[in-house]
């Protein structure tokens, strides 16, 4: 009896003394997500020291403002939207990296005719939402292929980006997930094509990546964090079944438990950073160029600014 109670004084006293971390995602849990809901699953962010709150948002765009405003300790944005904030004056820096390669696509049905992005001169492309990034990434995979985006009519479609596609409102889509959205047509019984940003003229970038507030670093606690974040993706490469029985077992209700989370599921394997801690400068000075370049930022930063290794 003695030692149960010594045991269970070691454990409370363990959670007692645990750093509470506040973690807002980029948007619902899904496959992209993976190493963080393993890592807390496993207990591994616990073995650190630290108890991690992990929270959903309503709007994709409001986690790295609610951690610059002091709100939350860290969340999951995207590259592109960092360096913007970053412009803006956000005092948030990258801690790791979550997928460290684009997941955008341009989406077409096959089978459409549609062999080069030249051949959707006169055509509709679908995008989701931010208007300045779409004009500077499409025009640039257009270029590349010899038309121009005055070539095309770009329409927002909102949220219905597959749907669109598939039910001809559109002729090609961007924004889509190649992760994801061609899952989404396969199973409505559309088989999609891919064009991808990195091989069209595009500069690769980390797709998520994870922010703190420049202002309130706190090394200890990353150095934690990264550790479990890779003992997590370490298990997830090399047992990703287990890890996906540990994935979908996160919430209530196993929700998550969806045919589209485990076709997304092994596609993302792939893209999951091995080393989150770390970060290549040159890469991330080459993207923001792009952006400059494109108008899509006035001021070009500089990574050593916002990047924590």
């Amino acid at each position: 009896m003695k030692k149960i109670l010594a045991f269970a004084l070691i454990m409370f006293s363990q959670q007692a003394l645990a750093e509470k971390v506040t973690l807002m995602l980029d948007w619902f849990v899904n496959p992209d997500h993976g190493p963080i809901i393993v890592a807390q699953q496993q207990g591994l962010f616990k073995a650190q020291g630290l108890d991690i709150e992990i929270t959903e948002p309503a709007d994709p765009s409001t986690p790295p403002k609610l951690v610059a405003a002091g709100k939350f300790d860290l969340a999951v944005t995207y590259q592109p939207q960092l360096i913007r904030d970053v412009v803006e004056d956000l005092p948030l820096s990258r801690v790791s990296t979550l997928i460290a390669t684009p997941l955008n696509t341009v989406m077409v049905l096959k089978d459409n005719g549609y062999n080069t992005l030249a051949d959707l001169k006169g055509k509709k492309i679908g995008y989701a939402f931010d208007g300045g990034l779409v004009d500077a990434t499409v025009g640039t995979m257009l270029s590349k292929n010899g038309i121009s985006i005055d070539d095309v009519e770009l329409i927002n479609v909102g949220w219905s980006l597959s749907a669109s596609l598939a039910t001809g409102k559109v002729d090609a889509i961007y924004g889509g997930y190649r992760n994801f959205e061609m899952h989404q047509l396969s199973m409505e019984g559309f088989e999609g094509k891919g064009f991808y940003v990195e091989e069209e003229g595009i500069p690769p970038y980390d797709e998520l990546v994870v922010v703190a507030n420049s202002n309130k670093i706190d090394k200890d606690m990353l150095r934690k964090f990264n550790r479990a974040l890779e003992l997590a993706t370490q298990y997830t490469v090399n047992h990703p079944d287990e890890a996906w029985d540990l994935f979908k077992s996160y919430g209530d209700g196993n929700k998550l438990d969806t045919e589209l989370n485990r076709r997304a599921w092994k596609d993302t394997l792939v893209r999951f950073a091995l080393r989150p801690q770390a970060a290549d400068l040159g890469r991330y000075d080459n993207y923001a160029q792009f952006l400059f370049d494109n108008g899509v930022i006035k001021t070009l930063p500089k990574a050593t600014d916002y990047i924590v290794q």
